[in-house]
């Protein structure tokens, strides 16, 4: 089984400490009083000297991922996201109308707003300094911690554009005020300059020009055309009152990148006009439903719809800040719609409409809700979820009354919209019962899971599962595959360990279960492979370490549960590349660092410029990517799991020792493993 645990050979997480010989206590001839331990008396040399103080700016440069989440790409764009969003408070505040956002060749970014500018007064507190050099050299200084300046903000924290002042190599700000244009440069987060005036100016605003410093994200480390023009659109989808120019080199546009080099972005419909091109070509249940509520506690505006293909998303903001893990507004919504619906359903005596439950009716819905409040509570410096507890009730009471108005106002589409409820609540009591009841046989009937995403042929021939990790990544599958014979299964985080597991433990499992569905086959002394549903059973993980840790759970639950899948070659792990390496000629894909540097060496002319790009995951994979690389038969590699043949039968007990020792209960086996190959490792991924 050599080929089965190949990826088993990476390294593991650290071992299980050896357990310590105890010595025995020596017998005392006499009791003794029990003395007060000594202190050791070895000078340590920590001393006073050894204790740091980080002035101004220094802690950002010290520990980056504290303010911006780390060093990677998300958190290099993080930087122009929180330039951009001040922008943007200034457009929302009522005093911007026009925002430009320009990226250079040299990864220098240019955000300009017509906004008020930055103070250029002394500051009260430090009658040296400008107010803007204490915005741009302070950590938590700004306009925003009350509502004076600002009634509702997306910079809150008073950090954002210090970091970016002490993350970049070289910033340069200018401010229009006053008929006088004042500019001041810095470098690393220190002033460069004075504050100096440069001459008359004939309008106002702020304009921040910056390139990240190479000392803390890499040499390599390049600000992407598509990720900037994506975070530019939605900015402008989320307030209608203001126009985005973009402005991008043309030069950094590589390959079959659809990114424009100029585009004036404006959207006169603001969020029905953001979820239409998420639903772009998509039947609906009913027409789209989008209202705006404003309050003395904020403003909510939504827009959402239910598709027919029921593959559902939502997209939420709070004062134009993406949300991407939700938070207290999505609950609110969640609860409205719940029981919006329900009402509804009570209203046309559908009895059945009482007993749906929030995920009944939000599976397949696709929304976007924005949200705008004084002083919102965020859960770390990149915002990535809302924790204000208020969001909830303000949702909660602007959507429900509004989407009960809808529904009555449409019947028939809220009557079809229920009974479509209605029946993926009875697939889902359908689903717990078959748990519950013992299969015996896979039949006709079988009812499938509701993350898989089937194939559209009916014959098993030539089709294929891939089966993915997270709803990231499915989602990246889904608009990659071929539909007509590759099917997309979904599993919610690492699959169970079946060598470890008890059998109830493994009944019990929602992925080992959704699994077992979907290939229709059953499993043990039940499996039958005249009833498997797929050719060909594709593991498609990312590409490390934690994508090959998975890797191994699913193939000990085929070794384990289903070996006659392996024996007659229906199993199959996909390759999916780490790197994609880009030139004005060609593009070519890298599995790991060492073919990389191979491909960097071999296939590129030299001193000629190379955009490299590190996928972090399958999720975060453009599905254009993903098909060409991973997904397409013509130009994808597989990797097939098989066994030992049978007559090898040492070589088969070895592989089921193999597979004890490294997935079974005992860690022992495991620390043995590890300190008698731990000597042939040659590359560590830490």
């Amino acid at each position: 089984m050599a080929d089965l645990f190949d990826q088993l050979n990476q390294p593991a997480s650290s071992p299980p400490e050896p357990k310590a010989q105890r010595e025995e206590p020596v017998a005392q001839e006499k009791p003794v009083k029990s003395k007060k331990p000594k202190m050791p008396e070895t000078n340590t040399g920590y001393t006073a000297k050894d204790i740091e103080v980080l002035e101004g700016l220094e802690p950002v440069r010290k520990r980056p991922g504290m303010y911006i989440g780390g060093t990677d790409e998300t958190a290099l764009h993080h930087l122009v996201a929180e330039v951009l969003d001040n922008a943007m408070d200034e457009a929302v505040a009522g005093y911007a109308t026009q925002i430009t956002v320009e990226l250079k060749e040299d990864n220098t970014v240019t955000i300009t707003d017509n906004g008020r500018g930055i103070p250029v007064d002394p500051h009260p507190k430090f009658k040296k300094k400008s107010a803007l050099e204490v915005i741009m050299t302070t950590l938590h200084s700004g306009g925003k911690f009350s509502d004076k300046a600002y009634k509702t903000a997306g910079g809150l924290h008073g950090v954002g554009v210090s970091v970016v002042n002490a993350l970049s190599e070289h910033l340069e700000v200018l401010v229009a005020r006053d008929k006088t244009t004042y500019r001041q440069v810095f470098s690393k987060g220190t002033p460069q300059t004075k504050l100096e005036k440069v001459g008359p100016a004939k309008g106002r605003g702020t304009t921040i020009t910056f390139r990240p410093d190479e000392e803390i994200f890499g040499v390599s480390a390049h600000l992407k055309p598509a990720t900037l023009f994506r975070m530019a659109r939605s900015k402008a989808y989320l307030f209608k009152g203001v126009a985005i120019q973009w402005i991008c080199a043309p030069g950094l546009i590589l390959g079959n990148d659809p990114t424009p080099a100029n585009e004036k972005i404006h959207f006169p419909n603001g969020l029905v006009d953001f979820l239409a091109t998420l639903t772009e070509g998509r039947e609906t249940y009913l027409p789209v439903f989008a209202d705006t509520v404003e309050s003395e506690d904020g403003k909510v505006e939504w827009a959402f719809v239910w598709p027919g293909d029921e593959d559902g998303m939502v997209r939420s903001y709070c004062n134009t800040v993406p949300t991407p893990q939700g938070g207290t507004h999505e609950s609110g919504l969640r609860t409205a719609v719940a029981r919006a619906v329900r009402s509804f359903g009570d209203l046309t005596d559908n009895k059945k409409a009482s007993d749906l439950t929030t995920d009944d009716i939000l599976g397949g819905l696709v929304c976007v809700l924005s949200v705008f409040i004084p002083n919102p509570q965020f859960q770390g410096q990149t915002k990535e979820k809302l924790g204000t507890s208020s969001a909830t009730k303000l949702v909660e009471l602007a959507v429900k009354d509004r989407l009960e108005q809808f529904l009555t106002t449409n019947p028939d589409a809220g009557r079809t919209l229920v009974e479509r409820f209605i029946e993926r609540m009875e697939e889902r009591k359908a689903r717990r019962k078959e748990k519950e009841t013992k299969r015996k046989t896979a039949t006709r009937k079988l009812r499938l899971p509701g993350k898989l995403v089937d194939c559209m042929k009916q014959d098993r021939e030539g089709t294929e599962l891939f089966i993915v990790e997270g709803d990231s990544a499915g989602g990246s599958a889904k608009q990659a595959r071929n539909p007509k014979i590759q099917a997309v299964l979904s599993l919610r985080g690492k699959v169970l360990n079946v060598a470890s597991a008890t059998r109830d433990k493994m009944l019990g499992n929602k992925e080992i279960s959704d699994l077992i569905l979907a290939l229709g086959c059953g499993w043990g002394k039940e499996l039958n492979l005249d009833n498997l549903r797929y050719d060909r059973i594709i593991i498609m993980t990312d590409a490390d370490v934690d994508g090959a840790h998975i890797s191994s759970l699913m193939m000990t639950f085929f070794y384990l549960m289903m070996p006659q899948m392996i024996e007659n070659g229906h199993l199959y792990l996909a390759l999916p590349p780490l790197y994609r390496l880009a030139a004005k000629d060609k593009t070519l894909y890298a599995m790991d660092d060492q073919e990389k540097e191979t491909l960097l060496k071999d296939e590129f002319k030299q001193n000629q410029k190379v955009d490299i790009s590190r996928f972090k995951g399958l999720g975060e994979m453009p599905p254009r990517y993903l098909k060409e690389t991973t997904m397409d038969p013509v130009s994808r590699q597989l990797l097939q799991i098989t066994l030992p043949a049978v007559e090898e039968m040492i070589e088969r007990r070895q592989t089921k020792d193999l597979v004890e020792a490294l997935m079974g209960k005992k860690a022992e086996a495991r620390f043995q493993f590890i300190q008698q190959n731990a000597q042939f490792v040659e590359h560590v991924d830490i």
